[in-house]
């Protein structure tokens, strides 16, 4: 009994989660953080966070229930974004990741780039030499370090709103662990010829 309690609590903060990340555009950490405070105000307590492929499975079936209509082309121009600063950063071997990769992702959504360089300036370089406006800061990487993100906005006339780009920067030598498959088998970020493959795929 307990186990099945705790699953259904599970299944409950998963989709909690959901609803934050597609209505709010939030980021999987963070939206069960903050799922797990909305059901706390019921009184349930502490409880242990949802897989995020728990959680991508009800993002997935909340977008199918109320943004069938509009997902699909949110998603294209948030890949064709993507793709456009792929192509202006292919000396970095980008790749990306993230919703608008696993193809979560609605308007709300900020696109994110894996960038792989010898010399970690060498993509700051690069944007203030094309006269890019740009923040830096830094988040936590896919190997559990504090890397280097450079943020930009970019407008979409098809969104009819600006959208934020992060570039996350890697050593070269981090691509190959980068590219492996994740417990199901699946790419965790996807490379420049993978996005247009997909965006060719669009209807």
């Amino acid at each position: 009994m307990a186990s099945n309690s705790a699953s259904a609590l599970a299944s409950e903060i998963a989709a909690t989660a959901a609803r934050l990340i597609v209505e709010e555009g939030m980021e999987y950490g963070p939206a069960k953080r903050k799922a797990v405070k909305v059901l706390n105000k019921r009184g349930l307590g502490n409880l242990d966070l949802p897989s995020n492929e728990l959680v991508e499975e009800e993002v997935r079936a909340y977008i199918e229930i109320f943004c069938g209509d509009t997902q699909p082309g949110e998603l294209a121009a948030l890949r064709r974004i993507a793709l456009r600063w792929m192509e202006r950063l292919a000396e970095f071997q980008p790749h990306l990741t993230g919703a608008v990769w696993n193809g979560t992702a609605t308007r709300l959504n900020d696109v994110w780039l894996n960038l792989f360089c010898d010399d970690p300036k060498s993509a700051e370089i690069l944007l203030i030499g094309k006269r890019v406006d740009y923040d830096a800061g830094s988040v936590v990487g896919f190997r559990g370090d504090t890397v280097d993100v450079l943020t930009m906005s970019e407008a979409s006339p098809e969104l009819g709103m600006r959208v934020l780009v992060h570039l996350v920067i890697y050593d070269r030598d981090d691509l190959r662990g980068a590219v492996k498959a994740d417990a199901r088998g699946r790419a965790e970020r996807g490379s420049t010829a993978a996005v247009r493959a997909l965006l060719e795929e669009t209807p």
